[in-house]
């Protein structure tokens, strides 16, 4: 038997004792999980950032010997602009480093959460999954007329006419909500735009609903060219790398103790609830459930 067939029989958590030079070197993906809304959902709890994924990208970038990166999207989207941000930055490093990428959806990558999975070469997602939801929302709430109910009078101090535009506590603007949309439109062309770049000639642009807002599950996603196939991240990279291939978990930093115990604290475990935690938790939720989910 040859000295490679039994260094090959070592288990692989055994082959850090074998010389590097030595070692049985199988195909190496570094995985990165995107899970959760996109941009600051409260203080002690954010959704997903540029600023908090760009160490998390580096070093799934900078793994040595990879073959590819690979990342599980989980989101039902959120800010514009972080999610363009952390799209842009998996390009760069992708071209940078010469890797390709490749998206897995888990239950979501809707709105922001797509525009972030287009970041990958390929897309794969479960026949449950939902993708799409190309398209801008903006949600609020109108109390002027409650506040008008218990005699509470509004007072507001501007330089420059527009800077109070949609205060939730003054009657809605017919202008506000004009401008509002004109601000939207600018942002879903960026959205609308960027798919085509990436997806191409795989859009089934003959739908209608293709950039509506719309959303839809797995098999339906592919057939619209919104996604490449059907299929779970360790399927499919064995199919593409071998039964031998690693799939390494590129975790985040762990947070500080204080801010972990800040955190439960904003969450009610110590038995005090914090009202930003609240509604950043009825936000996030609002998200998923605009999806079904």
């Amino acid at each position: 038997m040859t000295q490679a067939s039994l260094i090959s029989r070592l288990p692989e958590r055994l082959q850090f004792l074998v010389p590097a030079r030595f070692r049985v070197r199988h195909p190496l993906v570094p995985v990165v999980r995107l899970s959760g809304a996109i941009g600051a959902m409260m203080p002690l709890r954010p959704g997903l950032s540029i600023a908090g994924l760009a160490p998390v990208l580096e070093r799934a970038f900078s793994v040595s010997g990879a073959k590819a990166v690979a990342i599980v999207v989980n989101s039902p989207g959120g800010s514009p602009a972080q999610s363009h941000l952390i799209f842009r930055r998996i390009r760069a490093l992708a071209e940078e480093k010469k890797l390709p990428v490749f998206a897995f959806v888990e239950d979501a990558a809707a709105s922001g959460g797509y525009m972030i999975a287009c970041a990958a070469d390929e897309i794969y997602a479960d026949p449950s999954s939902v993708l799409g939801s190309i398209g801008v929302v903006s949600a609020g709430f109108g109390f002027d007329r409650l506040i008008e109910r218990f005699g509470i009078e509004r007072r507001v101090y501007t330089a420059g006419e527009k800077k109070a535009m949609l205060d939730p506590f003054q009657p809605e603007d017919p202008r506000d909500v004009e401008r509002l949309k004109e601000l939207q439109k600018e942002i879903h062309e960026v959205f609308v735009g960027l798919v085509r770049s990436r997806r191409g000639a795989k859009l089934d642009e003959t739908n209608s609903d293709l950039f509506s807002g719309a959303f839809w599950v797995g098999q339906h996603a592919v057939r619209l060219g919104l996604a490449d196939g059907v299929g779970d991240i360790r399927t499919v990279m064995r199919e593409r790398f071998g039964e031998k291939v690693q799939l390494r978990m590129i975790e985040p930093p762990r947070q500080p103790l204080l801010s972990r115990l800040l955190g439960r604290r904003a969450l009610g475990e110590t038995g005090l609830v914090d009202p930003d935690a609240v509604l950043g938790a009825l936000e996030e939720r609002a998200s998923w459930a605009r999806l079904g989910l």
